[in-house]
C-alpha cells in the first residue's frame, strides 16, 4: 500500500521545446503556445484553427507537417497547444481545467489574430470544444471540419446504443480504451486520480503525471487505429491533470442543442471504418448540422490522419475548396 505514496518513473522521452513556438498571452490568465503556418500564394480571408485530441493532447510535429499541406491552398492555420500540455501553462489549482475554460481560451485566441471568421478542424475532443465554440459564436465560424468526432456535450449516454447502417460498414477496433487502462495504471495513479478529482489535490507531481500521460496515451494509441503496426511512438508533451479534469467537467456542461439544431455552417465529418467511437454519438453531428458531409476511410481508426494521410488531407482540401 505504501507505493500510493511514493512517485513513480516512467520510461518516456522528455519534452522539448519546438523551435518557432510563438505564445499568447491571454487576459484570463492563459499562456498559450502555438505554431503559426502562412498560407502561400492568394491569401484566403478565414485562417484554420487546428483544435487537438485529448484533453490533454499536445501538438505534435506530425500534426504540423500533414496540416501544413493547406497552407498550399492559401490558408494561415494555426496549431496550438491547449492550456495545460505542451508549450502552455500550467494551473495552480486544477479545478479551473473544465470546458468552459477551453472554450473561453478559443474565443480570445480568435479574437487575438483578427479573424472576422475562422475555420475550425477538430479531432476528437478538439470536435467536442469545437462544437461548444459554436454553440454560442455561430457568426464567427465559416467551416467546420470533424475528425473521428467525440460526443456532443453534455452526453447523451443512450446513443451508444445506437447501430450504424450496414451500408456503412463500419467495424469495432482490435483493440479498446480499456485494455491500454488496465495495462498503463496503477495504484499510485488511481490514488492521484481519486484525490484530484474529488478535492482538486496534486497529490503527484506535473511532471510525474505528465510522464505518466505520455506512457498512457501511447497505450492507449493501440485502440486508435486499424493497423497496430501504425501505432506512433512515445511522444511527450501529454497533460495529465488537465486531461483528468476538463473530462471530469463534462457532466457540467449545460446543454444548448437547441441553438445547434439545424446549424447553417458546412460540416465535414471524416471517420475512420475502424473508430471505435461509438457510432449513436456521431450520428448526433448529422441531425444537429444539416449541412454536412460525411465521408468513411476505410482501413483507418480514430487516427485517421495516422493511417491514411493522403484521403484524409485530399477530402478535407476538396471540402475546403468547395464553393
Amino acid at each position: 500500500m505504501c507505493a500510493m505514496f511514493y512517485p513513480r518513473t516512467y520510461d518516456v522521452p522528455q519534452f522539448k521545446t519546438r523551435a518557432g513556438t510563438q505564445y499568447w498571452e491571454l487576459s484570463i490568465g492563459s499562456k498559450i503556445g502555438y505554431t503559426m503556418v502562412p498560407g502561400k500564394g492568394i491569401k484566403k480571408p478565414y485562417p484554420i484553427i487546428f483544435l487537438q485530441g485529448g484533453p490533454g493532447g499536445p501538438i505534435f510535429d506530425k500534426n504540423i507537417q500533414i496540416l501544413s499541406q493547406l497552407s498550399d491552398d492559401g490558408y494561415d492555420i494555426y496549431l496550438y497547444d491547449q492550456l495545460g500540455c505542451g508549450h502552455s501553462s500550467r494551473l495552480k489549482d486544477i479545478s479551473g481545467y473544465t470546458v468552459e475554460r477551453h472554450k473561453t481560451d478559443l474565443a480570445e485566441i480568435i479574437q487575438s489574430i483578427q479573424a472576422k471568421k475562422v475555420i475550425l478542424m477538430g479531432q476528437s475532443w478538439g470536435a467536442m470544444l469545437a462544437t461548444q465554440f459554436v454553440t454560442d459564436h455561430q457568426n464567427q465560424v465559416e467551416k467546420i471540419i470533424f475528425t473521428g468526432p467525440g460526443p456532443i456535450l453534455p452526453i447523451r449516454h443512450e446513443l451508444a446504443n445506437l447501430k450504424a447502417p450496414d451500408s456503412l460498414n463500419l467495424k469495432t477496433p482490435f483493440f479498446t480504451n480499456r485494455q491500454g487502462n488496465e495495462k498503463a495504471s496503477n495504484i499510485r495513479t488511481k490514488t492521484v486520480d481519486f484525490f484530484a478529482e474529488r478535492f482538486s489535490w496534486k497529490l503527484a507531481s506535473e511532471k510525474e503525471m505528465d510522464d505518466y500521460g505520455t506512457y498512457l496515451f501511447h497505450e492507449l494509441g493501440r485502440s486508435t487505429v486499424y493497423d497496430t503496426s501504425k501505432v506512433s511512438p512515445l511522444k511527450s508533451g501529454y497533460g495529465y491533470y488537465v486531461h483528468l479534469k476538463t473530462v471530469q467537467s463534462f457532466e457540467e456542461v449545460i446543454d444548448k442543442r437547441d441553438q445547434l439544431r439545424n446549424c447553417p455552417i458546412p460540416v465535414l465529418i471524416l471517420r475512420g471504418q475502424y473508430d471505435g467511437i461509438k457510432w449513436g454519438f456521431v450520428s448526433e453531428y448529422l441531425e444537429l448540422f444539416p449541412n454536412h458531409q460525411l465521408i468513411i476511410i476505410p482501413k483507418a481508426g480514430h487516427s485517421i490522419a495516422t493511417e491514411q494521410p493522403l484521403p484524409y488531407i485530399k477530402m478535407i482540401k476538396d471540402f475546403l475548396n468547395k464553393p
